[in-house]
Formats: structure tokens, C-alpha cells, sequence
């Protein structure tokens, strides 16, 4: 999941109007592209810079250091994950648990297929960057989302603190697979059998309590 920027002195400039997204955008892609090729530790924000074709100042006036633009990549990455989840529950709303299941852990395994390397990096830096506190934000916003699979699937008779129960587990067992899968093969997974996995481990708790 992920972490948050840590507080700083003066407020750093949001990158509202196009143009500020856009050299935000490649701050932060470039970012990405030196995590892959060259680790975290190596990366200098010059090389940054160089890469996203943009100087030193322009950077300072998104990002306080290079933790802080790795704190933001990380947020925004995560929160792509959840919104791809949720629009994925909406889809679906009403039909049997196992079929939205299906259709989470397709939306969640569609989000890495692109970048299944820059996905193996981005759960190696999160343990490095990501605070008890934020990681603990990002976790229970993700445990509320499956709460929302099991509120719009037509079948599920779990309710209050045994729902909320099962959502955190949910998301447990999904998090767990896909993180120390991409990490324990550098980012190469196999995702059908990742795919597989999941479905069997989910499908398999979920029928003892919905």
C-alpha cells in the first residue's frame, strides 16, 4: 500500500492547472523508471530531473526530497488500485460473491500486468517509506472497499462486525499473495497462477463465512 508525505516547513505548490500535472506527472514517471532500472538507494534527484526533461527547480516546487516524491508515487498508486476495485464492485453490484470476486481479483491483477517489475519495486520501497500510520490509512481504506463487495454481492449473509471481519481478511489474503509474490520473483510473477491462487483462497474463506 502506501505512505503519505511527511509534514514539511512551507507547503509545497499542488499541481492544479495542466501544465503543473504534467511536469508532476513527469517527475514522477521518471521516478519510476530510475526505481526499475537502477533501485531506490542510486537515484539522485538530477537523474530525476534529467529523465522527466525538467530542472531542479520545478521538482522543488512539487516535492520537498526524493522521499517525498517516492511517498507520493506510492499514494497514488495505491489509490489506483482501490479506485479499479471499486469501479470493478459497481459493475457488478448484485450478483453472487464469487463472481465479484472474480471480477476484484481480475481488476487488481489487470492494474499490474503493465508493470509487473515497477509493481515488484513499488512493494519493496513501501516497506522502506511507508509509516505504521499511513500504512494503516491506506489498509483500513482498502478493508471499507471490501466491505463494499460484500454489501453488493446478492448472496452474502454475513452482516456487521462478521462482515468487517471477513473484508479485513479479504484483504489480507489478497495483499499478501500479490506483494510477496511480486517481491519474491523481482517483480516477474506468474499471474495466472497468481490468478489461480487468489481465487482459491478467497473463494475457499469467503464460503465458511458468507
Amino acid at each position: 500500500m502506501t505512505g503519505v508525505r511527511a509534514p514539511v516547513a512551507a507547503p509545497r505548490r499542488k499541481p492544479r492547472q495542466s501544465r503543473a500535472r504534467h511536469t508532476s506527472q513527469a517527475l514522477q514517471e521518471a521516478f519510476v523508471r530510475l526505481l526499475v532500472e537502477k533501485g531506490y538507494a542510486a537515484i539522485t534527484i538530477r537523474e530525476i530531473v534529467a529523465v522527466a526533461g525538467t530542472g531542479l527547480g520545478s521538482f522543488y516546487e512539487y516535492f520537498e526530497n526524493k522521499d517525498d516524491l517516492a511517498r507520493v508515487c506510492l499514494h497514488l498508486r495505491s489509490k489506483a488500485l482501490l479506485l479499479d476495485m471499486r469501479a470493478a464492485v459497481a459493475a457488478n453490484a448484485g450478483r453472487p460473491w464469487r463472481e465479484i470476486v472474480d471480477v476484484v481479483i481480475e481488476a487488481q491483477l489487470d492494474a499490474h500486468r503493465a508493470q509487473p517489475v515497477a509493481w515488484g519495486a513499488h512493494y519493496l520501497l513501501e516497506r522502506h517509506l511507508s509509516s505504521p500510520e499511513a500504512y494503516r490509512k491506506m489498509y483500513d481504506r482498502f478493508v471499507a472497499e471490501w466491505v463494499g463487495v460484500l454489501d453488493a454481492a446478492g448472496d452474502v449473509k454475513a452482516d456487521g462486525p462478521k462482515k468487517k471481519e471477513a473484508a479485513r481478511v479479504c484483504q489480507t489474503i489478497i495483499y499478501g499473495l500479490v506483494a510477496h509474490t511480486h517481491l519474491g520473483t523481482g517483480g516477474r510473477p506468474d499471474l495466472q497462477a497468481l490468478s489461480r491462487q487468489l481465487r482459491d483462497a478467497l473463494g475457499g474463506y469467503l464460503a465458511t463465512v458468507a
